[in-house]
């Protein structure tokens, strides 16, 4: 959709130093990041929030917005579509798009009740029902690229299995670089993540945030949640897991459920 207003100055920094100057030569926006470290440029976290102190004539942003897409979206084919166009075209700015595991997830979940395997292994299997849904979201627009590591990684394909046709397209076509993130890399478990039902791709999704620094963690879902409540009541009505007040009194940026209201997009 067109944007009303006049146009703005954008300056991608790699340090407090270059935000400093870019603010001081009249930057309307400064986006820190590095296209040495790959096309996603996260920079550290103690970087991103020292270059996003207040200053005059300009304000900072972390390289990435965060935006969780519910698998619960698949039953709005229309909304899903427009959504993933909008993310791929950059009217978002540069996005780590994190997939819920929709059905994929819920035939691991009908599996471990019907054979009782343990929750670690199910963990495992609904990062994989999360990378399956990935690569549906890069079929429904081929705007989109796969991002298979960790922020902290250099980006690229993983060492020790082959890619998909999926995972083999090229570059995103978007002003916003927009990436879809299979969490491959963490089937061999993380100390910040407990490989329980109790962390889903919502809390997965705050976890790659305060990672990267983002600026805000956007959970795109089929419900909104009512006004003025938050994480904890989220979780008590089942919006979002278990574990997600947890990951959310650790992340500094700005946490927010889109529901059908805010995100219906034109065609």
């Amino acid at each position: 959709m067109p944007r009303s207003g006049p146009p703005r100055l954008l300056v991608s920094v790699r340090d407090v130093a270059e935000a400093e100057r870019a603010c001081a030569a009249g930057a309307d926006l400064v986006d820190a990041k590095d296209p040495e470290r790959g096309a996603l440029g996260a920079l550290p976290v103690a970087t991103v929030r020292a270059a996003g102190a207040p200053r005059p004539g300009g304000r900072v942003s972390a390289a990435l917005t965060v935006v969780k897409l519910g698998g619960s979206l698949l039953a709005d084919p229309e909304r899903l579509r427009a959504r993933l166009r909008r993310l791929a075209a950059g009217a978002d700015g540069p996005c780590l798009i994190v997939p819920g595991g929709g059905p994929f997830a819920d035939a691991v979940r009908a599996a471990q009740g019907a054979l009782r395997f343990d929750d670690a292994l199910a963990h495992r299997l609904a990062l994989d029902a999360m990378g399956r849904m990935a690569e549906v979201f890069l079929d429904l627009e081929p705007g989109l690229r796969i991002e298979r590591t960790l922020p902290d990684q250099d980006v690229g394909g993983s060492r020790d299995e082959a890619p998909s046709p999926a995972r083999e397209r090229g570059p995103a076509t978007g002003p916003g670089l927009a990436r879809v993130w299979d969490p491959m890399a963490l089937r061999a478990g993380h100390p910040d993540i407990p490989e329980t039902w109790d962390v889903t791709s919502d809390s997965l999704a705050l976890w790659l945030a305060q990672r990267i620094g983002a600026a805000a963690c956007i959970l795109v879902k089929s419900l909104g949640p009512p006004p003025g409540t938050g994480p904890a009541e989220w979780a008590r009505l089942g919006l979002v897991d278990a574990a997600f007040p947890t990951f959310a009194a650790r992340y500094r940026g700005t946490i927010r459920i889109e529901g059908p209201a805010e995100g219906r997009v034109a065609a």
